[in-house]
């Protein structure tokens, strides 16, 4: 099967989201035919780091199905070696297209984070990992004099400065035009993923002007 574009991947996660806002999704790819094609392996197009919370699954927000996303999760989608290695597995290996970066507004572990900053509070156990790693994208908004009410988008901007820092692979895939790395938030209420940043190509005006 020819590898798909990271424009058509966007288009089609697009596309998917739109119909699970408007309470018409079509579940597709999720019957037992799909299961046994799948079986010997798999092609995703697309690979998603998202945030932990159980209320931002991927295939049900993008209506997507099996062998259609690859998916990573953590707390505050924070990164370490584990998540680097399963997001050049996907692009590089598995061929995905398109890298999503997917945060949420009432996010618990940039609540945290904040706290920590503005209030001195702490957390214990592994949970102090994870708002470790959520206070820098904090401290760049405040620095920036940015209000509370950004630091979600501040830190779904820094996780993919992070992604392409830290990976060399990915850097150069995005460079020759073969991936795209996008940061969407999600809105819990009305269940919408508005483009918050960007890199390489993902739209066909993007595509034209290459």
């Amino acid at each position: 099967m020819p590898r798909t574009s990271p424009v058509v991947a966007f288009e089609s996660l697009l596309s998917g989201n739109e119909r699970f806002v408007a309470g018409a999704p079509e579940h597709p790819n999720q019957d037992a035919a799909r299961r046994r094609e799948l079986a010997p392996g798999q092609d995703p197009f697309a690979v998603v780091l998202g945030c932990s919370d159980s209320r931002l699954a991927a295939e049900i927000i993008f209506d997507q199905g099996l062998g259609d996303l690859f998916v990573v999760r953590t707390a505050g989608h924070v990164l370490g070696a584990e998540v680097l290695g399963s997001v050049e597995y996907a692009t590089s290996v598995l061929g995905a297209r398109l890298v999503v970066v997917l945060g949420h507004d009432s996010c618990g572990a940039v609540a945290a984070a904040r706290g920590a900053v503005e209030d001195g509070l702490s957390v214990g156990g592994f949970v102090r990992d994870v708002v470790e790693r959520v206070t820098p994208s904090i401290l760049a908004a405040r620095a920036a004099g940015l209000t509370a009410d950004h630091d979600v988008d501040e830190h779904i901007g820094h996780t993919v400065d992070l992604l392409l820092d830290r990976s060399r692979l990915l850097s150069e895939q995005v460079e020759a035009g073969e991936v795209a790395v996008v940061g969407l938030g999600y809105q819990l209420a009305d269940g919408t993923a508005r483009l918050v940043t960007s890199r390489g190509n993902v739209t066909a005006e993007d595509q034209a002007g290459s």
